[in-house]
């Protein structure tokens, strides 16, 4: 009997290791090599107020302004008004306290309309390399979490000078309404939400509790350094950002922020998850493999 268990054991290894195996050996063949960094020459320009075309900035241009927010958004119609006014309403109070005087039009707001569905990941990165500020926020359409919460960001930035090479990198996060969260959800999205954080710290991401939140805040430098090496441009993305600022030794601050549910959610809690729990895995096997490869910023085409 214990022979037979011995056997079955060697039996159960054997096949574990050839599963990974197998898995590394897809992830590596089927990765990109270098993240997809073209822009097609509709995504070069904008409409202004008078529905003129406007050639949009580059990451790599000198800055114009303080603050940039990107807000990506696909069918959003419901949700974009709420978090757009929320947003503009704060912004426009507090230029007046700088002493800020610009008119609204195209100098604030710009749409970026693009050629095909490049996922969250892939249009937030179109509208970083577009970018004037200084400091650069990503949004939710959604307006789940509060705007006036970039005080707090700004704040967790600029404590962590002096910043290497300019770059750093804070994060809004939800890790302290955790408890509140889970009373409310069902005893599954509670396993899922458990197992996704697990995987998260095993294979990508140390020290930071919420990678999923949608309102982060970079200087342009770190801006352009992540983004420029993102490959995964779906619901993962932002952990493979972070993954790649650690790497570089970028700098990061996790500041809890105010945050509402909002309904109209696109994920679908047991088939999303399981698509981020793939991603994840070959994320790291990926480049555990040299299938993908962090090398110093590549300007896009």
């Amino acid at each position: 009997m214990s022979s037979l268990l011995l056997q079955l054991a060697v039996l159960g290894v054997a096949l574990a290791a050839a599963a990974l195996i197998l898995i590394s050996f897809v992830a590596f063949i089927t990765a990109t090599k270098m993240p997809h960094l073209h822009q097609h020459e509709d995504e070069k320009f904008f409409l202004n107020a008078r529905g003129q075309k406007e050639a949009l900035p580059s990451i790599w241009d000198s800055p114009t302004k303080r603050l940039s927010v990107v807000v990506p958004s696909y069918n959003e119609e419901k949700r974009l008004p709420v978090m757009m006014d929320e947003a503009l309403g704060y912004l426009e109070e507090r230029q007046v306290a700088f002493k800020y005087c610009q008119k609204y039009g195209s100098d604030k707001v710009r749409v970026i309309t693009l050629v095909k569905n490049r996922g969250k990941g892939g249009a937030i990165r179109m509208g970083i390399f577009s970018s004037r500020g200084e400091k650069i926020l990503m949004a939710d359409a959604d307006g789940a979490t509060k705007f006036p919460d970039v005080e707090k960001l700004e704040k967790g930035l600029n404590d962590l000078q002096p910043w290497p090479e300019q770059m750093a990198i804070a994060c809004g996060s939800r890790a302290h309404l955790e408890k509140e969260s889970i009373a409310q959800r069902s005893y599954f999205r509670t396993l899922l939400m458990y197992g996704f954080h697990f995987l998260v710290w095993f294979l990508c991401v140390k020290g930071i509790r919420d990678t999923q939140c949608g309102f982060k805040l970079f200087t342009r430098e770190a801006a352009s350094r992540t983004f420029s090496s993102l490959h995964i441009e779906r619901w993962a993305f932002d952990v493979e950002l972070l993954y790649i600022a650690q790497f570089f030794k970028i700098p990061i601050a996790e500041i809890a922020v105010n945050w509402t549910e909002i309904e109209g959610s696109k994920l679908v809690p047991f088939w999303s998850w399981l698509q981020m729990g793939k991603d994840l895995l070959f994320i790291r096997l990926r480049y555990l493999t040299g299938a993908w490869r962090l090398e110093q910023t590549k300007k896009m085409n």
